[in-house]
């Protein structure tokens, strides 16, 4: 039984993220993502693909003279011309590693290799003592392993590590398995594999169908210690399983799944928006974790929760994933509670009768537009109440009241909802100096 409780993170945003249509980033852009991922406390980078390009190359040999705290890996085929190259660009980094990978499934074998599975055992077994000769660290990867035959799996493994591998990852290269399969894979793994208590298993999963994250915690669940990932879930077709998605499942859910990882996970949001700014692609708003709605709340039944508890419907703290805040967006879906706050806010207090009238309005005005603003809200004040000198208002501005007024006939720029008063999403107050201006808000929300 494997009893390690600590998990390793192999990021690989700098090279399967990278071989995304349209996420190329350059030296330069690579060499400041891989300074996040330092930041982030990822255990191993993979920085690129030496043999791909010159400009993957110098790439790789720039990460490996800098970042000098996790291990920096480099990809390559089970060739002698792939691993020089790569053994080049890493030959200066302060834990390097060399990670190979060859094809095993059958159909991969016929079609695209065109070799026998003898043929395939022999170019694992002397790629991997190849590389031995030039570094300690050698990862194996046999591609397409989930829909390999399992018995000649555990042959080209078996040999892989008397060779000299140190890491064996098992890729779910087409995002095929689905979690209880692959789970029985890597327990097959870990009881038929010679020598397979002095390796770390690896598990590599695919998003094809959505489960590459699921399939990740599988292979933990049953004895994998390292797992592969990419910040944003970037990566080949559908992706890869997303680092902030499995950091965060192990720490929320750590009665079920008992493991520590080294990540600082306030950085897993900034790690996400640089991604997003250097590549030009947007996080879907609803992407779990760091999404731009992942702490938003419209529903009125939902917003009502979150003003009494927040833990009522945030199973997380924004704050501990480098989110500012939560925000509560006023719209057709909101209830009272809500925009009585807001309101509150903004400078005005209503009686029942009042907000009563006031919802009424609102919810026709987010009918048409979707999202409420400030300002909007503000005209839709002014609009419904205009009391008569002798009349007796139905609300009392709060001393905000008048420059909030005064401020209204200039439209407010968009800005999330604040929790009032200001706490994180356990109730407990923030310091002052964790407050945001509005202008760095908005930037971290991708508005």
């Amino acid at each position: 039984m494997v009893t390690d409780p600590r998990i390793k993170v192999f990021d690989t945003t700098l090279r399967d993220g990278e071989q995304s249509p349209g996420c190329s980033m350059n030296h330069q852009e690579k060499l400041r993502l891989a300074h996040q991922l330092d930041r982030l406390g990822v255990d191993v980078i993979e920085a690129g693909f030496p043999i791909a390009s010159d400009g993957d190359f110098e790439a790789v040999k720039a990460i490996a003279a800098i970042i000098r705290r996790p291990i920096i890996a480099g990809l390559c085929r089970a060739c002698r011309p792939d691993i020089e190259r790569a053994w080049e660009a890493l030959q200066h980094a302060a834990r390097p590693r060399i990670h190979v990978f060859l094809a095993t499934s059958d159909i991969h074998l016929k079609y695209k290799l065109r070799i026998t599975r003898d043929e395939c055992l022999a170019q694992a077994r002397e790629s991997v003592a190849f590389a031995k000769s030039l570094c300690p660290d050698v990862e194996f990867s046999p591609e397409d392993a989930t829909r390999t035959d399992p018995e000649f799996l555990c042959q080209v493994l078996d040999a892989v590590v008397e060779a000299g591998a140190t890491t064996l990852n098992i890729p779910d290269t087409v995002g095929y398995t689905v979690p209880s399969e692959f789970g029985d894979l890597i327990a097959t793994i870990r009881r038929r594999v010679r020598g397979i208590e002095n390796v770390t298993i690896s598990a590599h999963c695919h998003n094809d169908l959505g489960m590459a994250v699921a399939n990740t915690m599988a292979a933990i669940a049953a004895g994998a210690r390292q797992v592969e990932c990419t910040i944003n879930g970037i990566g080949e077709r559908a992706g890869n399983a997303s680092l902030e998605e499995i950091v965060m499942a192990l720490r929320v859910r750590h009665d079920r799944y008992p493991y520590e990882t080294a990540i600082s996970a306030e950085h897993l949001f900034p790690a996400s928006q640089l991604l997003s700014e250097i590549t030009g692609v947007p996080v879907q708003p609803n992407k779990a974790i760091i999404g731009r709605n992942a702490f938003a709340h419209e529903a009125g039944i939902h917003q009502d929760g979150v003003l009494k508890n927040p833990l009522t419907y945030e199973i997380m703290t924004p704050q501990s994933v480098g989110v500012p805040d939560s925000k509560l967006v006023l719209g057709k879906h909101s209830g009272r509670h809500a925009l009585a706050i807001r309101c509150e806010q903004l400078g005005y207090q209503f009686d029942r009768r009042a907000l009563d009238d006031i919802y009424r309005r609102f919810v026709r005005l987010a009918d048409k537009i979707k999202h409420v603003e400030d300002h909007h809200l503000l005209e839709l004040i002014r609009d419904t109440h205009k009391p008569a000198g002798s009349a007796t208002p139905l609300f009392e501005p709060l001393p905000a009241a008048v420059s909030a007024a005064a401020s209204a006939a200039t439209p407010e720029p968009v800005r999330p909802f604040p929790m009032a008063p200001p706490t994180n999403a356990f109730g407990v107050p923030i310091p002052a100096e964790h407050h945001h201006d509005q202008q760095q808000e908005d930037y971290l929300w991708g508005v």
